[in-house]
């Protein structure tokens, strides 16, 4: 029996007070998790019976598609990370052993499998190939947040596809979104799935599965049939009232004045008809001039990806020596290459003279100074997409992630096979991630209340929270015992709070905190009935139940439930 009298669950009335997601709040509040360190964290039993339904639901989903369970560990040599190239990342941890060999602790498994697979597989009879794991993952996080949302281990589900072409790859990358979806509806999440920049994983198309809430890390672009993450998202930028256009630039007196703010209140123009001039180092290339309009953000991401290469800031030494003062600059004359954002258009724009204390007006991009056009800028709420929707910038949380990998990593490690015509080929690859405990986490996020969690029902810890008033040891503790003998002999997944140290109060108020989709409670004055009384933790519907038939109508209650 789960009787509470004898449970590890340590409820709280106060949150931690470093706390800010309201999941961070209500686990540890409702006894799921607690801290041992700076992103490490235990899971207590009850929340780890969450985190067991979430795996168990992700298990059925891959078994249905093809996708096979195996175990890898999670230390691995560090010789395949360095043919990869992924061993000089931050997050990675890196150890040596007693002899001295380099070893690491995995962040995701592409090496590994890829490792296996390449000594493994042989022919082209052997492929499609689909596996998963569940596994403990370790990362180096530089700033564990939110709880278990942002943490040093953690664990993941990771499951990789090994294909023959391209077109093999569409299909297990299709198969795998397919039970993306019904994973994340079963688990009860509001999501959506998105276009995701490759990052670290690398290949040349990702997807990632997000879902809504306010304590979300990641910012999402959306408008009617358009999703994507900030990070790569596009759009058609909100229009700018410019100056008249001049024959030529004209110069301006703008002593001491740096920012955008006080050039444009100083000569009496938008902000937007500012040219933001930001010098970047990029690998391999050196000194360049990104340009912006004054009232756009750079986006680093898409400005890495548009180099293809590391990009850093340039330092004002730098500045100084190739361009001008710093506060003062712009492309007019300028001696390094100029990248311009696609948002830039018209003439009569503003920027600095490469002197100190001017800046240019009437300047026109192709006219004034040459340029590469790029779109490197950060997507804001009321930017359009082309059909002219209006773009909504949600917070939200990554549940989950797809990627087409290509031969990044079959290449490097060797996984190839024999074609039909004897020929040798490299294996196409793809990956897929999703994160168990983000789950349970966004599920607490969206669906909380001022009372406490209210779990979805396929990842709640209990179906049912049954409350047996009074000290024990009398006719109402027997009466709740045959109710959850009754309840537990329907397969209904019940917890009994019979603390015999826990008065009413305590006991109502923690069922509520803890958010089992129905709870039950047994008092003597029910009892003197031969009632139950019931309450959705969802919407609070209550109603008095039958002892004779509690597990019959406790049952049709909870399929109501969703």
């Amino acid at each position: 029996m789960t009787r509470l009298s004898s449970y590890l669950l340590p409820t709280l009335k106060d949150a931690p007070a470093d706390a800010e997601a309201t999941s961070h709040k209500l686990l540890v509040r409702a006894g799921m998790v607690r801290q041992l360190g700076a992103g490490i964290w235990t899971w207590l039993p009850a929340g780890y019976r969450s985190v067991k339904k979430v795996e168990g639901v992700i298990r059925e989903e891959m078994d249905a598609i093809g996708c096979h369970e195996m175990l890898m560990p999670v230390i691995q040599p560090a010789e395949n990370w360095r043919k990869t190239g992924r061993y000089d990342i931050d997050e990675l941890f890196k150890l040596e052993d007693r002899k001295g060999a380099d070893l690491v602790l995995a962040m995701t498994h592409e090496e590994a499998l890829t490792f296996h697979v390449a000594r493994d597989v042989r022919s082209y009879r052997e492929l499609p190939l689909m596996l998963y794991h569940l596994q403990t993952k370790e990362r180096d996080e530089p700033r564990p947040r939110a709880g278990i949302m942002r943490t040093r281990e953690f664990t993941m589900k990771d499951a990789y596809s090994f294909d023959r072409d391209v077109e093999g790859l569409e299909r297990s990358y299709e198969l795998q979104s397919g039970a993306y979806e019904r994973i994340l509806d079963r688990c009860g999440l509001r999501w959506y799935a998105v276009e995701a920049d490759v990052g670290m994983m690398g290949g040349f198309g990702a997807h990632e599965y997000m879902a809504p809430c306010d304590a979300g890390e990641n910012e999402v672009a959306l408008a009617p049939g358009y999703a994507a993450n900030v990070e790569v998202a596009t759009a058609v930028a909100q229009p700018v009232e410019l100056p008249p256009a001049l024959d030529a630039p004209r110069e301006a007196p703008t002593p001491g004045l740096t920012t955008v703010e006080e050039v444009a209140g100083a000569l009496g123009v938008p902000a937007g008809a500012l040219l933001k001039a930001m010098p970047v180092v990029v690998e391999g290339r050196g000194l360049v001039m990104v340009l912006l309009r004054g009232d756009h953000r750079l986006n680093e991401i898409k400005l890495g990806n548009h180099c293809g290469a590391a990009v850093r800031p340039a330092t004002s030494e730098e500045i100084e020596a190739e361009i001008g003062p710093v506060g003062f600059i712009g492309p007019v004359g300028a001696r390094v290459p100029v990248l311009m954002d696609g948002a830039i258009a018209g003439g009569g724009l503003v920027a600095g003279a490469n002197h100190p204390d001017a800046h240019l007006i009437g300047v026109e991009p192709g006219r004034d100074f040459p340029y590469e056009s790029c779109d490197v800028r950060t997507v804001e709420a009321g930017d359009t997409t082309p059909a002219g929707d209006p773009i909504l910038i949600e917070p939200a949380i990554e549940v989950g992630n797809i990627f087409k990998l290509g031969t990044r990593y079959t290449v490097p490690l060797g996984a190839t096979y024999l074609d039909e015509s004897g020929s040798e080929q490299p294996i196409v690859m793809g990956s897929y991630g999703m994160g168990p405990a983000r789950i349970v986490a966004a599920a607490v996020e969206q669906r909380a209340d001022e009372k406490g969690i209210s779990w979805p029902p396929a990842i709640a810890p209990w179906a049912v929270h049954l409350v047996a008033l009074g000290k024990g040891g009398d006719e109402v503790a027997d009466a709740a015992t045959a109710a959850y003998e009754a309840l537990v002999a329907a397969g209904i997944e019940t917890v009994l709070d019979d603390r015999p140290n826990a008065g009413t109060g305590e006991k109502l108020t923690d069922a509520e905190l803890i958010g089992c989709p129905l709870r039950l409670t047994i008092g003597k004055r029910g009892l003197a009935e031969g009632v139950a009384e019931s309450q959705v933790r969802g919407d609070g519907t209550e109603e008095p139940i039958e002892l004779a038939r509690i597990a019959e109508r406790a049952a049709a209650i909870l399929d109501g439930i969703r």
